[in-house]
């Protein structure tokens, strides 16, 4: 398979590994899908900066705020209708409105998600980001945006 035919959580999880070689202020945390996001490489390499926080995104929100207010820069991992809908208050109240210097990732945006169905998949979730402060959104399209994206993230 070229690259040109990769997934974007590929480009995800290749940056991921990047990262974990260049800049040990790198953390990841997974909420119980850490293969499917792509960042099962960065666990495997770098084990002692990944947290697999299981299926509690809002607890995986509020460890990711305080890792980043000793200065660490936390990637949450996970798909995005979870993230945005089961952990939208612990984002808003902890992570935005404090300013946070933490990485949302949420793969498997809008309707992407094919066969895993309506609970994996969402109509709203780019919209609600949008709305809160302090909140930068980023939609790549495909393997190489999303790659240079995350690898932009970690100095935004």
């Amino acid at each position: 398979m070229t690259s040109a035919l990769k997934a974007t959580r590929d480009g995800y999880g290749d940056a991921l590994l990047e990262l974990g070689r260049d800049n040990e202020r790198v953390v990841v945390l997974g909420a119980d899908l850490t293969g499917s996001t792509r960042a099962g490489g960065f666990a495997a390499k770098y084990p002692e900066r990944f947290v697999e926080i299981g299926i509690a995104e809002q607890n995986a929100l509020n460890v990711a705020a305080g890792l980043s207010m000793v200065g660490k820069i936390p990637f949450v991992s996970t798909y995005a209708v979870f993230v945005t809908g089961r952990a939208l208050d612990q984002i808003r109240t902890t992570v935005c409105y404090s300013n946070l210097n933490v990485k949302i990732v949420g793969a498997h945006g809008g309707i992407s998600v094919g066969p895993d169905g309506a609970t994996h998949q969402a109509l709203e979730d780019v919209a609600i980001m949008r709305t809160l402060p302090n909140m930068t959104v980023v939609v790549p399209c495909d393997y190489f945006e999303t790659r240079k994206a995350v690898l932009w993230a970690t100095e935004h």
